[in-house]
């Protein structure tokens, strides 16, 4: 009998969760390719090995490594993400910025007008960029079903309260709508790090 209430009071629980809650995910450093850079790195027409499907459809984690250098230092083994995008691109934290010894601003993927370069390297191949490297804004991808349900507009900055083991509001995470996502939220390490994330962490939108 207990066992019966036990499985009922966890699917009630889940479906509250599901319905008012959206899942975190924390984003590590990362970098985007060009097709041009891929070649430069890697060879001529050599093609990115997909090793593992992220939340995001179509997105993938790639077998393959570089190394990222700025003025001050290098983070090595700098994982790259997939598909190719039309410009090269590194998101990383402001503690990874440090290392580097730049100053990035928290942008959105894929705005990178007049942000820092690093030197993107394989080996003895390397690509000297003179822009591209971003603090990724936190953000929640988010389908228009559930962007309705919660009342949310595409680029509305809310406010989130991450329940991790310290529970922290963080405000200014801006909506991405779009019926080519999955709902999740996404921060970095740091931002993970200072709300206590772990796997299967949740928030909810106190905007």
């Amino acid at each position: 009998m207990n066992e019966l209430v036990d499985n009922i009071v966890e699917a009630v629980v889940r479906e509250l969760r599901q319905k008012l809650m959206v899942e975190v995910e924390a984003s590590g450093r990362h970098v985007h390719l060009c097709r041009e850079d891929v070649d430069a790195l890697f060879g001529k027409g050599y093609q990115l090995t997909r090793v593992r499907d992220l939340s995001q459809p179509g997105q993938f984690v790639c077998q393959e490594r570089i190394s990222l250098t700025g003025p001050k230092g290098t983070l090595k083994n700098v994982v790259i993400l997939g598909p190719e995008r039309k410009e090269t691109q590194a998101e990383i934290s402001m503690t990874d910025a440090l290392v580097l010894g730049i100053k990035p601003p928290v942008r959105l993927s894929g705005d990178i007008a007049g942000t820092p370069g690093a030197i993107f390297s394989n080996g003895d191949r390397q690509v000297v960029k003179d822009k591209g490297v971003i603090v990724a804004k936190r953000h929640m991808h988010i389908t228009p079903e559930d962007a309705a349900r919660f009342q949310v507009k595409d680029g509305q900055a809310l406010k989130i309260k991450v329940f991790g083991s310290r529970p922290v509001i963080f405000e200014d995470t801006i909506a991405r709508v779009s019926k080519d996502f999955d709902t999740y939220v996404h921060i970095d390490y740091d931002e993970a790090n200072a709300c206590g994330f772990e796997k299967g962490t949740f928030c909810r939108i106190v905007h």
